[in-house]
């Protein structure tokens, strides 16, 4: 389906004709029609499937067809991040352009001037709120905003924001809105809470299920087995060979990142860091100098992985293996845009092999598996399922133990 066959306004059109948008993803074809007409809905779709777009189309739509008082908050979009949410408001104000309506993005990690414009925003009613859910609780707590006129409410990336915590921050913000309003939720995949959440929060809902993509041809996928202790040894040397500038290198933990930076550094490699306790500034400095092609190589945990929207990343480094597909195919996802090709090498230790056959178990298909460097040494056997068979057995005899032991004690 092409944009043009929607039934949507020609003002929308116009902003999607300016940004060079001519055919519908799956996710929207599947949803836009429902939104317009009001529906309640739940979607399962991965960052990458034009999600965004899904719901903002519609949302605009609807916001210049119905009867909703101006100089109000009509509605909220919450989402995990603030990468995210900058993400959404940028889209926001491209898709918006031709037609009258404000919209303010508020998240931490800010100055003062910062808070002060977010709470003009929302005390003088901007038509669409773009909001992570701990700044806007704040932003209730200390003023006085009016949230009686919201008819649309949407959660973007619901399954992460219960990740971190914001399931109460979520429900005590759904309390101050009108009961009447369209309820919109999009997120990756579906656990046992968001499912409970879901029926408190919408109506009769329509659902669509996008399945995840794999990841396309364009990217090449490399795997190296190694030793743990074999990666940093590993990754230098690759970095060096290759001299390639904006490298993205995803690691697991936040200290990991801070560890890799000064070893890199001290091998002259020309690095910098993303991770959740930098400020919105030091973020935002990070992001525009990798961007322009300041920085080298990015170490960076997975909020960088559904957050960037850079078309020329050349290689993407999986230090760690991600323990989910779907952050698999987010990170790799990073490289390979805008129709160009891309590389991700992932560095597989002895402790990841069982993650890393799952992954090669959802794509269906091996991953080509590179030599070890010679001056490295020798590297592990690849046998995933020998090790969980061998863990699953240490399981057994640990349990027949304590079996035993409280057996004589009782």
């Amino acid at each position: 389906m092409y944009f043009d066959e929607l039934p949507i306004s020609d003002e929308l059109l116009d902003a999607v004709d300016a940004m060079n948008f001519t055919e519908c993803t799956p996710v929207q074809e599947a949803t836009i029609p429902l939104l317009l007409q009001g529906r309640d809905l739940i979607a399962c779709a991965q960052t990458g499937t034009g999600k965004t777009a899904a719901y903002i189309l519609p949302l605009l739509d609807n916001l210049l067809n119905d009867n909703h008082k101006e100089n109000k908050i009509n509605a909220i979009i919450m989402a995990p991040t603030r990468e995210l949410a900058q993400q959404i408001d940028q889209q926001m104000e491209a898709f918006s352009y031709f037609l009258p309506f404000s919209s303010v993005a508020v998240y931490g990690g800010n100055d003062g001037p910062q808070w002060a414009v977010q709470q003009r925003g929302l005390q003088r009613g901007a038509d669409v709120v773009i909001a992570t859910p701990g700044r806007l609780l704040s932003h209730i707590t200390n003023s006085n905003i009016d949230f009686s006129d919201v008819r649309y409410f949407i959660l973007d990336e619901a399954d992460r924001m219960l990740d971190m915590g914001f399931l109460d921050d979520i429900k005590k913000i759904m309390a101050l809105l009108p009961e009447k309003r369209q309820n919109i939720l999009f997120s990756a995949t579906m656990p046992q809470d968001l499912r409970r959440l879901a029926k408190q929060m919408l109506h009769n809902p329509a659902e669509i299920n996008i399945a995840i993509s794999r990841p396309p041809e364009s990217i090449k996928q490399e795997a190296y087995i190694c030793y743990e202790g074999q990666k940093m040894s590993l990754l230098t040397k690759l970095l060096k060979e290759k001299k390639l500038q904006k490298v993205l290198v995803f690691v697991g933990k936040k200290q990991k990142v801070k560890e890799m930076f000064f070893a890199l550094k001290k091998q002259g490699l020309n690095a910098r860091t993303m991770y959740s306790d930098l400020t919105q500034q030091e973020r935002d400095e990070v992001m525009l100098d990798y961007r322009n092609g300041k920085v080298d190589v990015l170490v960076a945990t997975d909020i960088v992985s559904r957050g960037i929207d850079i078309d020329d990343i050349p290689l993407v480094v999986n230090y760690d293996v991600p323990h989910d597909v779907e952050d698999y195919v987010h990170r790799i996802g990073r490289t390979a845009r805008a129709e160009a090709d891309g590389n991700a090498i992932t560095l597989v230790s002895e402790q990841d092999q069982r993650y890393f056959s799952k992954i090669e178990d959802f794509l269906g298909y091996d991953i080509n598996k590179l030599p070890l460097p010679k001056e490295l040494g020798e590297a592990p056997e690849y046998h995933p399922q020998k090790k969980t068979e061998k863990k699953r057995q240490a399981r057994k005899t640990s349990y027949r133990k304590d079996y035993r032991k409280n057996s004589k004690n009782s």
